[in-house]
């Protein structure tokens, strides 16, 4: 039996001094905010915790679990103040979109991945409940997001943390409020921390035609001498990426697009798969978010790993993406809603994954 109560969260729960808001089981919330202002709100369990910023994006900004930070190392120690998306960065999961997603051109308005990364959340809850998969707490809310003779929808994200679980389901649902359709970009930008040595395990087939490297450069990245040569390599031989090995020239970053398989339920699966057999995972469901984006970022300022950043489009801004015919529309009404799994994989669990994923890859 399935059962949910939900406590409405106000700007004014939040201070400067650490403060329970509830406690079920082995699941704790409490309510804070940085030296910033930004509020958080931080979920704990038997094996970790999770913070998400309810009124800022509804991000998650840090998710540990079993005594390893999974969000990636940024030069932000705490969220800022700033919409800007990268004058406040270093998030764990970030939902990137709605109207336009990706790294703006010339001809683009839209700001880099769009208004939803640092969304002004006009409503937050804190959900406590029990499902199928046993006591959880989770965190939600809504922004409505409208433009006169534009835009009106309204996103409603919601992430759970289960009580003894290091498995964390994140959705979200976005609907056209208008009576006429709109046109929709949206990306889950999940940043795991890599690790020297891990391997990425994933239910694609390693191939120049199945893993292509992105050879544009965006206009606000510098690259060094010897970067453009690296990323030629990385097209002939993408398998040269999937061992993290110290001194790969993943700076400042690279990106691939891969066409991801599924397992017999609809959902692809990849792995980095740590020295000691453990694994950080992410699973996504192409039949909502059908185009794979790796992202890679390792320099002495940034450490990041987006195993996969499920999305409908490839992440190059709006008219690209149109050109290309990724750029979907929403029917007046209509709603939107896709589903991701992030979260740690104990040995043996990793090792069942890999004998799934070589299975659905034929390996």
């Amino acid at each position: 039996m399935s059962w949910q109560t939900t406590i409405h969260l106000q700007p004014e729960f939040f201070s400067r001094v650490e403060t329970t808001l509830a406690e079920f089981g082995e699941l704790t919330a409490r309510a804070f905010r940085y030296s910033s202002g930004v509020c958080g709100l931080r979920i704990t369990n038997k094996v970790g915790q999770m913070i998400a910023l309810p009124y800022k994006g509804q991000q998650i900004w840090r998710l540990e679990l079993h005594g390893r930070e999974l969000a990636m190392r940024s030069m932000f120690d705490e969220p800022t103040e700033s919409s800007e998306y990268l004058r406040t960065y270093g998030a764990f999961m970030v939902h990137c979109g709605f109207t336009a997603m990706g790294v703006p051109a010339a001809e683009d308005k839209h700001p880099l991945h769009g208004e939803l990364p640092n969304a002004p959340y006009q409503t937050a809850q804190l959900l406590i409940g029990e499902d199928e998969r046993g006591p959880y707490m989770g965190v939600s809310g809504s922004w409505q997001y409208t433009v006169a003779f534009n835009t009106n929808y309204v996103a409603c994200p919601v992430a759970k943390l289960y009580a003894n679980s290091a498995r964390v389901p994140i959705s979200i649902s976005i609907r056209n409020l208008k009576r006429s359709s709109m046109e929709y970009m949206y990306m889950a930008h999940a940043n795991f921390r890599p690790v020297d040595n891990g391997r990425l395990v994933y239910t694609a087939h390693c191939t120049p035609e199945h893993v292509r490297v992105r050879r544009s450069i965006p206009g606000h990245l510098q690259p060094p001498p010897g970067y453009r040569e690296f990323l030629e390599e990385l097209a002939q031989h993408p398998e040269r990426h999937n061992v993290l090995k110290p001194g790969l020239a993943f700076d400042p970053e690279v990106v691939f697009f891969i066409d991801y398989l599924t397992d017999e339920t609809g959902w692809a699966h990849t792995m980095q798969v740590h020295p000691d057999g453990s694994a950080d995972f992410i699973s996504h469901r192409p039949a909502e978010l059908d185009h794979g984006v790796r992202w890679i970022a390792r320099n002495p300022d940034q450490d990041a790993l987006g195993m996969v950043l499920p999305a409908t489009a490839e992440p190059e801004g709006y008219h690209a993406e149109k050109a290309k015919g990724n750029v979907k529309v929403l029917p007046a009404g209509g709603e939107f809603r896709c589903h991701i799994e992030v979260g740690v994989l104990l040995p043996a669990e990793a090792r069942q994954m890999e004998e799934k994923i070589n299975r659905i890859v034929g390996t």
